[in-house]
C-alpha cells in the first residue's frame, strides 16, 4: 500500500470555473455580469474578469482575487457597452493563479478584438498548441482557454466567419468545455459534444436580453428567467437578431459530471433539469437505507452535506442538528495565514459545537473524501468537542481516478480510496464506522428520465473522452 497525502493539499474535489456572459442592450451589462460572477464565486477564488463590447470595441479588466476584490464602482462604470462576458477561474491545467491565466482571453481578429472564457479542460491542448505554433501563432498564458480562444481567432480570420471559427475549433478540441464569448455585437455560448460541464441559457422578463450562465443561481441573481440548457455540441449566438441556434458538432453520449450534483453545484442551482438540492436530499435518504448507523443526531458537514443530512434523518429518524458551524469570511485570500495557522487546517473554516454534541453518538454526512486529511481532522475535532461516537456517512462513491475534465483530483496515488481498503481508511480517518452511497445509490438520487446518464469517470475509470 502507497499513499501520498501532502498535508498542504486540498482535500475536497477542487471547483473548476465559472462563466457568465449577457447580451442586453440599453442595460448595465458589466454590472450584471459582476453580480452574476459574485453567485457563481463558489466555482473559481483565484481570479475575475469581465469583458464588453459596445458594438465596435472591446474592453476588459480582470485581476488576482475574488470578484469584490477585483471589481469596484470605478472599474465596473468604465466597462460601457450591451455584450459582455465574465469569468472567475480555479487553475486546473496549465498556469496557476497569474493574471495571464485570468480569463477572459482578449483575441484579435483583424482589426476586431472578440473575448471567451472556458470553464473545463481540454485533453489534447498540447496538439492543438504544436498545430497553432507552427501557423506562427504565439500563444503566452500557458493556459487551453488561451489556445481555444486564438484557434478561433486565427480560422476566422481566414474565414471572416466567427461561427466558423469556433465550429473549427470543436471538431478539432477534445475534453470537457462550456465557453461564452463575445464579439464587440454578439454573445456566443456552446459546449462541448457530451455535455460535461454545465451551461444554461436565460431571458429577462421584458425581453430586452439573454444571460448565460454555468448555473441556474447565476440567472436568479440578476432576475432573468431560465429557458434552457445549452444542449450537447451546440453553438447558441444572441444578438439583434435575437437567439440563433446549430449545432456545431453532433452531439455525443449524455454525460453531465455526476459531481456538480454531489458537490459543485450551489443547492439552489438546476444543472440540465435536475435540482441539485433534491438530488443531494435523495443522497442522504438512499444512504439512510444503505449504511444505517446507531446514534442521536446526524449533522451534515457544511455546506453542501447539509441537504444530504436533512434525507438522511427523514428516512432513519435520528434528529438533524446544526452541530459543526461554517466560517464563511475563509477562502482563497491574499490574507495568507503562517505555518502554524495552516497547520490548522479545517479548524480554520469549520467549528464544533459542544454543547450540542457533547456525550453523543454522531451520524456525520459529507459529500465526499479524496485524500482523507479533512476528515481525519474533522472527526478529531468532534472527538475533542466531546462526541462519544462518530459514525462517518459520505453520498458520493470512493473516488478511485482523477478527473481530467476540469476538477483538480491529482493523482490516483494521492487519493485514499484507491490506496486503502474501507477498513483502513476507517482506522486512518479515527472514525467509529465509515460507509460510502453506492454508484447505484447516486445514481438513483437523479431520477431524472431526460438524462440517462453521466461522467463518472472519478469513480469507474470509465472515462467519456480518451485521454492521452
Amino acid at each position: 500500500m502507497s499513499l501520498t497525502i501532502p498535508g498542504q493539499l486540498p482535500d475536497t474535489p477542487e471547483e473548476e470555473c465559472a462563466v457568465f456572459g449577457v447580451f442586453a442592450p440599453g442595460k448595465d451589462v458589466a454590472r450584471i455580469t459582476g453580480f452574476g460572477l459574485q453567485a457563481l464565486q463558489h466555482r473559481g477564488q483565484e481570479s475575475a474578469g469581465i469583458a464588453v463590447g459596445d458594438g465596435t470595441s472591446m474592453v476588459e479588466a480582470k485581476d488576482l482575487g475574488l470578484v469584490t476584490q477585483v471589481f469596484d464602482e470605478a472599474k465596473l462604470s468604465a466597462l460601457e457597452g450591451f455584450v459582455a462576458v465574465g469569468h472567475c477561474r480555479y487553475s486546473t491545467s496549465g498556469a496557476a493563479a497569474s493574471w495571464e491565466a485570468a480569463q477572459p482571453h482578449i483575441c484579435p481578429i483583424d482589426d476586431v478584438l472578440v473575448a471567451l472564457a472556458h470553464n473545463g479542460t481540454l485533453v489534447n491542448t498540447e496538439a492543438l498548441r504544436a498545430q497553432l505554433a507552427g501557423e506562427g501563432v504565439v500563444l503566452r498564458a500557458g493556459t487551453d482557454s488561451e489556445v481555444a480562444a486564438k484557434a478561433i481567432g486565427y480560422i476566422t480570420h481566414d474565414t471572416h466567419h466567427l461561427r466558423q471559427g469556433i465550429r473549427w475549433l470543436m471538431e478539432h478540441m477534445e475534453g470537457a468545455y462550456a465557453m461564452v464569448l463575445a464579439s464587440p455585437d454578439a454573445l456566443y455560448a456552446f459546449r462541448d459534444p457530451n455535455g460535461i460541464r454545465p451551461l444554461c441559457i436565460g431571458e429577462f422578463p421584458d425581453g430586452s436580453g439573454w444571460v448565460v450562465s454555468s448555473e441556474t443561481c447565476g440567472l436568479d441573481i440578476v432576475g432573468a428567467r431560465y429557458v434552457r440548457d445549452v444542449e450537447p455540441g451546440e453553438i447558441v449566438r444572441f444578438s439583434r437578431e435575437g437567439l440563433v441556434s446549430e449545432q456545431g458538432v453532433p452531439a455525443g453520449r449524455r454525460a453531465s459530471c455526476i459531481f456538480e450534483y454531489v458537490y459543485f453545484a450551489r443547492p439552489d442551482s438546476v444543472i440540465d433539469g435536475q435540482s441539485v438540492y433534491q438530488a443531494r436530499r435523495n443522497m442522504g435518504r438512499i444512504l439512510a437505507k444503505e449504511a444505517p448507523a446507531q446514534a442521536d443526531l446526524v449533522l451534515g458537514v457544511p455546506d453542501s452535506g447539509v441537504p444530504a443530512a436533512l434525507g438522511f434523518s427523514e428516512v432513519s429518524g435520528i434528529t438533524f442538528t446544526d452541530g459543526i458551524v461554517k466560517n464563511r469570511y475563509v477562502g482563497r485570500t491574499f490574507i495568507q495565514p503562517t505555518q502554524e495557522m495552516r497547520q490548522l487546517g479545517i479548524r480554520l473554516k469549520l467549528n464544533p459545537l459542544p454543547s450540542v454534541i457533547a456525550g453523543k453518538r454522531l451520524v456525520v454526512i459529507d459529500d465526499s473524501i479524496v485524500r482523507g486529511n479533512t476528515s481525519r481532522q474533522l472527526v478529531s475535532m468532534l472527538r475533542e468537542a466531546g462526541a462519544a461516537e462518530v459514525h462517518l456517512r459520505i453520498v458520493s462513491p470512493e473516488v478511485l481516478w482523477p478527473c481530467f475534465y476540469g476538477i483538480d483530483t491529482d493523482t490516483r496515488e494521492q487519493l485514499i480510496a484507491a490506496n486503502m481498503s474501507l477498513p483502513e481508511m476507517t482506522e486512518w480517518i479515527g472514525c467509529d464506522s465509515l460507509a460510502f452511497i453506492s454508484l447505484e445509490g447516486l445514481r438513483a438520487a437523479l431520477p431524472d428520465v431526460h438524462h440517462p446518464s453521466y461522467c463518472e469517470a472519478c469513480f469507474t475509470g470509465d472515462y467519456v473522452v480518451a485521454v492521452e
